[in-house]
Order: C-alpha cells, then structure tokens, then sequence
C-alpha cells in the first residue's frame, strides 16, 4: 500500500465491523483504524480495560486481526499490555508531554509547510482541499464519533502536509507523536473543529499558492493556536484542584 492510499484509508477508519473475505494484513488495518476512532472520540475511555473476545465480538471478527491491530497499538504507546487481563487503554497526555509535543511540533511542522509549497504536486494539493471539504461536512457535526473522525481527517491533513514536503524523517517523528489522537482525546469540543477549519485553509492557500514563508507562518500559527486552545484544559483543571484544596 502506498503513502497516498494508506492515508485515504485513514480518513475513512471510522467504518465499524468489517466485511468478510479481507486478508489478515487488511483486516488488521481495518481493525486498527477502526479501534483509532473509538480512542479519538472517546467511546473507548482513558483508563478503561480491552480484552481481545470481547472487541472480535463487537466487531464480528476472528481474534487473529484483533491481536494484530493490538499489537501494533501497543508498540506505538496506544495501548498498555496488562499481564492476563488484556489491554488497558493509557490515561490522557500530562501537562509536560503536552508541552514538549507543541514544541517539536513547532520545529517540524512550519519546516514541512514550507517545503510542501515547494514541492508539493498538484495531486497533493487537489488531496489537502479534498480533505479539508471532508473535514468540512463534519464540523460541528453531534456526538463524539463525529467529533473523533474530524480528528481523524486533522491528523491525515498534517501527514499529507509532510509527505508534501518529501522528507520521510520528519513525516516519520510527527507520526510516533501520534498528537491528534492524544489531544483530540482531551477535549469534545465543536469550537475546536471550526476554528481549526480556517488555520487549515490558510496553510492550504499558501502551500497552493506555491508561497513558502506564508505556508511556513500559517502552520506555525495554527500549532501555536491549537496548543492555547488546549492548553486551557490544563490551566482549568489545574484551577480546579486549587479550589478544592481550599475547599
């Protein structure tokens, strides 16, 4: 499977069982997506415990894929392994490894923009408007599934940006970050789908627009936004303990 296809299938992972006849390899992948968007939107909640029958059960599928698209969650630090007693789904980001994911996003990201104006094709751009359209028809759609698919999209849009760039090595480090699915993990919010929808066209005007100091600061302001835009979560929460010491 090719960068291109594989990120078409992402931006359709959150389909529910799987249809019969598949290849072990494919039904994995299917497994893995769709196990994707249940963390993205929540259904499968931090802290919460997976068992392999119980998720080949509900997806209508043999045990073998389960295992496998486990097994991959597991080495990329989606999942915790729990000795006899299955998975266990990981507590959401600290403020530290928020914090330290937004600055090597601000390393990488604006570097990726610029080159992907450069060097983008016109496949490539016609890909990012078809996402952001996709992306579009979900803003502030209801429910957490709508919400985890949006997210869904915001992490395909991103590694389209960076395969844009031809630079493996920073497509690669963005990917372990695996940042969509940690922050759209922490909050349910509609207001974040809409204004991230205008930040993703500015950076899109310009990569298309072949502009790379514009692509480069229009990523580079999205990161710094989005990060305000969860960073309140922590500030919230950290106030919230404040008062109830006090209390």
């Amino acid at each position: 499977m090719d960068d291109e296809a594989m990120i078409a299938r992402r931006r359709g992972a959150m389909t529910g069982g799987t249809p019969p006849g598949r290849s072990r390899g494919r039904l994995a992948d299917e497994v893995y997506d769709t196990l994707l968007g249940q963390l993205m939107s929540l259904r499968i909640e931090p802290g919460s415990r997976v068992t392999i029958d119980v998720l080949a059960r509900e997806l209508g599928v043999s045990q073998t894929p389960i295992r496998d698209a486990l097994n991959r969650m597991e080495a990329e630090g989606l999942v915790v392994r729990v000795p006899h007693a299955g998975y266990r789904i990981p507590p959401q980001i600290t403020r530290h490894r928020f914090e330290d994911m937004l600055e090597l996003r601000l390393l990488l990201e604006p570097a990726a923009a610029r080159k992907a104006a450069e060097r983008a094709s016109s496949k490539q751009v016609a890909g990012l408007r078809r996402m952001l359209e996709e992306m579009a028809e979900l803003e502030g759609g209801d429910g957490p599934m709508a919400y985890g698919a949006f997210g869904l999209r915001d992490a395909a849009f991103h590694d389209l940006v960076a395969l844009s760039a031809e630079n493996q090595v920073i497509r690669e480090a963005l990917a372990r970050l695996h940042t969509h699915v940690h922050l759209f993990r922490l909050l349910h919010d509609t207001q974040v789908t809409h204004l991230a929808m205008a930040e993703h066209e500015e950076v899109l005007a310009a990569i298309a627009a072949r502009d790379p100091d514009a692509a480069a600061y229009a990523m580079r302001r999205h990161i710094l936004l989005s990060g305000e835009r969860f960073r309140r979560l922590f500030d919230e929460a950290k106030g919230a303990d404040g008062m109830a010491v006090k209390a």
